[in-house]
């Protein structure tokens, strides 16, 4: 009998694994990402002190994109690398959350790139 695979198990042993290697600070905050079928959020969150710095999803008013796919991942991603640039940040390390990065993660990241955060 073939075994199936709990995906939700692995993606949380995966983002355990990285989360173990990354860290944020208040100088250079951790850029996570979540997706879900519909919708992406993404969060600066300084580790240190526990705090969410900004945080941009396709849920925010004034969004008028689709979430699931990969035109609206990339709004989203520029709209947190302005939310940072007001916040004065420029440096961040980018934190997958366990998804591979391909597809709307991947886009999230390039836009945020183009909004002029460094990672």
């Amino acid at each position: 009998m073939v075994k199936q695979i709990n995906r939700k198990a692995a993606r949380a042993k995966r983002q355990l694994r990285v989360r173990a290697k990354i860290s944020g600070t208040a100088e250079c905050p951790r850029l996570n990402v979540f997706r879900s079928s519909k919708h992406i959020y993404a969060q600066l969150i300084d580790d240190v002190a526990g705090v969410t710095l900004c945080a941009a999803s396709s849920m925010d008013k004034g969004f008028d994109a689709n979430g699931g796919n990969k035109e609206g991942a990339f709004k989203v991603g520029e709209m947190i690398a302005k939310k940072a640039a007001e916040k004065g940040i420029k440096d961040v390390v980018f934190d997958r959350a366990g998804y591979l990065y391909h597809g709307r993660v991947a886009q999230l990241a390039e836009g945020a790139r183009n909004g002029g955060l460094n990672f």
